[in-house]
């Protein structure tokens, strides 16, 4: 009782971070997500669009030997992060305080983001580094490599590390816990306490045996629970087609625009969208620079497919099944629980129960995504250093406190920190945009060639400080690149 208590009533500090969190995103970042998001789209060429087909193509694609993860595997891993308490609780606190207007605004965050989900992923492998028989990389990676500025990607490090596996983390296992405590009346602090030591062994057997828990986890969860909800969209679809005129309606309506509730879902939807989908904050990368693939941009391609699988579809599914409901926004009820009664209305009182396992496979397999990010970023400081084994520990310490924490302070924390990663990736690779292009038409060029393309940086003499891409690795030291 007293961890509960003590955990649980901090309303100063919430305060304090919602004055900050509104005045950053009002006025800072949904500007620069919507402005660089379509600045990446005119400068591919509006890939989103022309290149979803060799999105679906590229995800398919094996390893060409043992080294590193398949396109597929670095996929799930991603997706394990994305396809999370975003999906399902996210989307519901969005609507219940921004109203259905709030899913346009995530939808528009998901379409430009696309575009900025390649830039950043494409980067992530030009510049990965290899590790033994994996690989690594991400924003740390290619800020000091493309920038020369390694006191810039110490400070990243410490953004996301802070942001995923600590503030993330503890909105995980705070989402699970909530929902348990809800379905089941579990004591959130005993269910924290086992997926601590559930996390412990995962993490403790490193990467691979992440990749092997996220490939089985990540299809599995989502193919469920979207089962359930778009059965819940086929036989309401007549009403459909209102609902979807009511998201677009209220995302501009006028009565909104003077009672400030358009401005209330532009936030939220803007919030809920990166939270959800994460493009531009710089985590992606991370997963994308340990597939082995035989050019930058397929993993570029993969990972903007997966914002639009995570928004477009996902998302949508929460969002209808929510505004489905008679009374979606139900005053009783916060986060998860909205979501439980809206399918429990359509489909029965076992619909509890299932969100909140739907829920700890989402939010789980995102914790395990959350620690994949800190692990690699941890790696480039400091290459297995002790600092990784007290990494692991607070990483475990803080999903317990999470687990008992409020939905308001975790959440708030969470808009805070990814704020601040979000602005400072992006200003990136808004530098970085030009490389990413050229790797981008390389791979257009060998596509209208009817090739597998394969990327040679001998070609690019103004791409300096890459690692694994030229004739042969064994050629291709950073010693030589350099």
């Amino acid at each position: 009782m007293f961890v509960n208590e003590f955990v649980l009533e901090l309303p100063f500090l919430e305060s304090i971070v919602e004055g900050v969190n509104d005045f950053i995103w009002t006025y800072i970042l949904i500007g620069l997500l919507i402005i660089a998001g379509l600045y990446f789209t005119f400068r591919s060429n509006f890939l989103q669009i022309r290149m979803f087909p060799e999105m679906i193509r590229v995800i398919t694609e094996k390893k060409s030997d043992s080294t590193g993860v398949s396109a597929f595997q670095a996929f799930t891993i991603s997706a394990a992060a994305r396809l999370g308490t975003g999906n399902i609780t996210g989307v519901a606190l969005a609507i219940a305080v921004g109203g259905p207007g709030a899913v346009f605004w995530m939808w528009v965050i998901a379409a430009v983001g696309m575009a900025t989900g390649f830039i950043e992923s494409t980067l992530g492998q030009l510049y990965k580094v290899k590790d033994g028989d994996r690989y690594r990389g991400g924003p740390a990676y290619y800020i000091e490599k493309a920038l020369g500025k390694r006191w810039l990607s110490i400070i990243y490090v410490i953004l996301i590390v802070l942001t995923f596996s600590m503030i993330f983390n503890a909105v995980q296992v705070n989402t699970i816990t909530d929902s348990f405590e809800t379905a089941f009346g579990m004591d959130r602090l005993i269910l924290a306490l086992i997926l601590a030591v559930l996390t412990s062994f995962i993490i403790f057997g490193g990467v691979k045996r992440l990749v092997k828990v996220t490939q089985f986890v990540v299809p599995f969860m989502a193919v469920a629970y979207m089962a359930v909800a778009l059965y819940v969209v086929i036989i309401n679809i007549d009403a459909v087609p209102t609902l979807l005129a009511q998201i677009v309606n209220e995302a501009f309506g006028v009565s909104e625009m003077l009672g400030g509730g358009m401005g209330a879902a532009i936030m939220e939807g803007a919030r809920r969208g990166l939270f959800s989908n994460e493009a531009g904050m710089g985590s992606i990368p991370n997963a994308a620079a340990a597939a082995n693939v035989s050019h930058p941009a397929k993993q570029g391609l993969l990972q903007s497919f997966g914002v639009f699988f995570d928004t477009m579809i996902v998302c949508t599914c929460t969002a209808l099944l929510i505004l489905l409901s008679s009374d979606y926004l139900l005053a009783e009820e916060q986060g998860a629980a909205i979501t439980q009664a809206a399918m429990s209305e359509h489909v029965g009182g076992w619909a509890t129960a299932f969100v909140a396992i739907a829920l700890l496979f989402f939010a789980y397999s995102s914790v395990l995504g959350n620690y994949y990010f800190g692990e690699t970023n941890i790696e480039f400081v400091r290459p297995n250093s002790h600092w990784l084994t007290i990494y692991r520990i607070a990483f475990l310490i803080l999903g317990i406190a999470g687990g008992v924490a409020t939905i308001e302070l975790v959440w708030t924390m969470a808009d805070l920190f990814m704020a601040l990663m979000a602005i400072l990736h992006i200003f990136v690779i808004l530098i970085l945009t030009k490389t990413a292009v050229t790797v981008l038409k390389d791979y257009t060029d060998q596509r209208k060639q009817g090739k597998d393309p394969k990327f040679n940086v001998e070609k690019y003499p103004e791409i300096k400080n890459t690692e694994c891409w030229g004739e042969g690795e064994e050629d291709s030291s950073p010693e030589r690149r350099k």
